[in-house]
């Protein structure tokens, strides 16, 4: 293995041509310099220059050998840095998970700035639903991920940033008799799956009462989509009113259930989540 101060001084011969001067830029003596210069053309095999009584040049070996040294020795200068911007958060990995109803929020912004602050943390983005995000969690396929919750039961086991908290508001099929409240909460609904989101789905029945769930979706564009097909009603985050659909009304209940997002992380994750969190919750 070659070490870098030879390097250096074969570099130091290489740009002036002249062992004396080298000597004196690299503080040593002559004879030290040529000896490490012959040490080293031993090790590799190979005559870096050609000598004589009144000249100094590099063979063919020695020019790519100074090409590859400049390269090998720049990248060890900022070695030190890089590796203190990794540990800063500054550089690095950063997998993110995300509940899609988070895109209808801040998430588009968090994004765009956090790239813009810190360019140098490569950013991997998935959709996931909480169940499917806490396998990868497990699996250490992601760092961090945004969740929803009912208020206060956000998954155990994780460190958390709350986002905020805001009500759910009902989409219903637009109709040229817009139906009474009692109305809507006899109506079937259109929700997503318990294993996604328990605590949230639990709620949600319990608010709207056993009138039967008409159709299970995962994604929130899914199931405003069958709200328009009059499958049923939903349920949705309020910051989802951004979702226009034609077909589908959104309307405020009093009393109704509340969610939480939450961006949710392990207590040994890489330094560019905390960096991350830092981040959100200074723009949230």
């Amino acid at each position: 293995m070659i070490e870098l101060r030879p390097l250096q001084q074969f570099l130091a011969v290489a740009e002036l041509l002249h062992f004396g001067r080298a000597a004196e830029r690299l503080h040593m003596s002559q004879p030290p310099l040529t000896q490490a210069v012959r040490k080293l053309e031993a090790q590799l095999g190979v005559q870096l220059f050609e000598r004589s009584s009144r000249s100094v040049r590099l063979t063919a070996a020695g020019a790519a050998l100074q090409v590859s040294a400049q390269k090998l020795l720049a990248e060890a200068a900022a070695l030190p840095g890089e590796v203190r911007a990794v540990a800063d958060g500054l550089a690095g990995r950063l997998r993110l998970a995300f509940v899609s109803t988070v895109g209808f929020g801040g998430l588009p912004l968090w994004l765009r700035s956090f790239r813009e602050a810190c360019p140098q943390v490569a950013l991997l983005l998935r959709e996931a639903t909480l169940d499917v995000q806490l396998h990868e969690f497990a699996a250490g396929s992601i760092d961090a991920g945004f969740v929803i919750h009912t208020p206060g039961q956000a998954p155990a086991g994780f460190e958390r940033l709350s986002i905020g908290v805001e009500p759910l508001i009902l989409a219903l099929p637009s109709t040229d008799q817009p139906p009474s409240d009692a109305q809507c909460l006899a109506a079937p609904l259109v929700i997503f799956p318990r294993e996604i989101a328990p605590s949230l789905f639990d709620a949600i029945l319990a608010h709207h009462g056993s009138n039967g769930v008409a159709q299970e979706a995962i994604q929130m564009q899914t199931i405003i989509n069958l709200v328009s097909a009059a499958i049923g009603v939903a349920w949705v985050p309020a910051s989802l009113q951004g979702l226009q659909r034609a077909g589908v009304v959104y309307r405020r209940m009093d009393g109704a259930p509340e969610v939480e997002t939450s961006l949710i992380w392990r207590a040994d994750a890489p330094p560019a989540v905390a960096r991350f969190v830092e981040h959100v919750a200074s723009h949230a």
